[in-house]
C-alpha cells in the first residue's frame, strides 16, 4: 500500500477481534486498515492473513498497566476507529460469586477499555474519529445470575456516556451498541450456563452487528449516533 492510500483509507483497531462479533467487524471493515487484537497470536495472524491490511496486537487486557509500553513497541501510528468488542461474562448469583470474578470482569469489561481510550485519544482527535463500544442488552437491564456482567456493562455505558461529553468539542463520535444475544462463542457459554439448549437460528447473526457498526462508522458527519439497540428478528 503507498502512503497516499494508507492516508486515505481509515484505520480501525477493533479489541476481541478473533471471536464472533469480532472476526465479523474484520471481514465487514476489510477496506479498512486494521489492527486486530487478541490475546492469541497464533489465531490473530491466522485472520489477518485472510484479510489484505490487517496487523496484529497482542494485549492482555486483565494487565491495563502494561498497555502504554505495549502500545509504544507496536508502533501504530494513526488510530481512526476504536471498536471495544472484548468481553467476558460468568453467570452466577451475587451471593455466590466470588470478589475474583468480580475483579476479573471489571478489569476487561470496564478497565481495559478505559485504559485504552485514553492512550489513543490523542490519535482519535487527530481523526476526529470514532469510539464504539460493543455493550449488551445487559447494559441496559440486570436479571438474576447477571450480576457481575451486567454491573460492567452499566459502568461500560456510563464510561461511552461520559467520554462522549467530553470529547464533543474535539470531533470524536461516541456510541455504545445494545445487541441483544447473538451467535457466539460467548452465546453458547452462556446458554450452558443457564442449563439450555442452543439453537443458533434464535440468535442476531454477528455479521448483522457488525453491519450495523460499519453503519456508525460511515454515518455523515453531521450526525452522531449515542446508542444503537439491536435486537433478534424473525429469519
Amino acid at each position: 500500500m503507498t502512503h497516499a492510500e494508507y492516508q486515505d483509507r481509515p484505520v480501525t483497531l477493533i479489541t476481541g477481534a478473533t471471536g464472533g462479533i469480532g472476526a465479523a467487524l474484520a471481514h465487514v471493515l476489510h477496506r479498512h486498515t486494521l489492527i486486530l487484537h487478541g490475546r492469541d497470536l497464533g489465531r490473530l495472524q491466522a485472520l489477518c492473513s485472510e484479510l489484505p491490511r490487517a496487523t496484529p496486537l497482542v494485549l492482555d487486557l486483565t494487565r491495563p498497566d502494561t498497555f502504554a509500553d505495549l502500545l509504544e513497541e507496536a508502533d501504530l501510528g494513526r488510530v481512526s476507529n476504536l471498536i471495544h468488542n472484548a468481553g467476558v461474562v460468568e453467570l452466577g448469583k451475587v451471593a455466590e460469586q466470588t470478589h475474583e470474578i468480580w475483579t476479573h470482569t471489571l478489569a476487561v469489561n470496564v478497565v481495559a477499555p478505559a485504559e485504552l481510550t485514553g492512550l489513543l485519544l490523542p490519535r482519535l482527535r487527530a481523526e476526529r474519529g470514532n469510539v464504539v463500544f460493543i455493550n449488551s442488552g445487559a447494559g441496559l437491564s440486570a436479571g438474576a445470575g447477571w450480576g457481575s456482567y451486567a454491573a460492567s456493562k452499566f459502568a461500560l455505558r456510563a464510561l461511552a456516556d461520559s467520554l462522549r461529553a467530553e470529547e464533543a468539542a474535539s470531533g470524536v463520535r461516541v456510541t455504545s451498541v445494545y445487541p441483544g444475544r447473538t451467535d457466539t462463542g460467548m452465546q453458547q457459554k452462556v446458554v450452558g450456563q443457564e442449563g439450555g439448549t442452543y439453537h443458533a437460528e434464535l440468535f442476531i447473526r454477528p455479521e448483522t452487528v457488525a453491519e450495523a457498526v460499519r453503519y456508525v462508522l460511515e454515518a455523515p458527519r453531521d450526525a452522531q449516533i449515542p446508542d444503537l439497540t439491536i435486537r433478534p428478528g424473525a429469519r
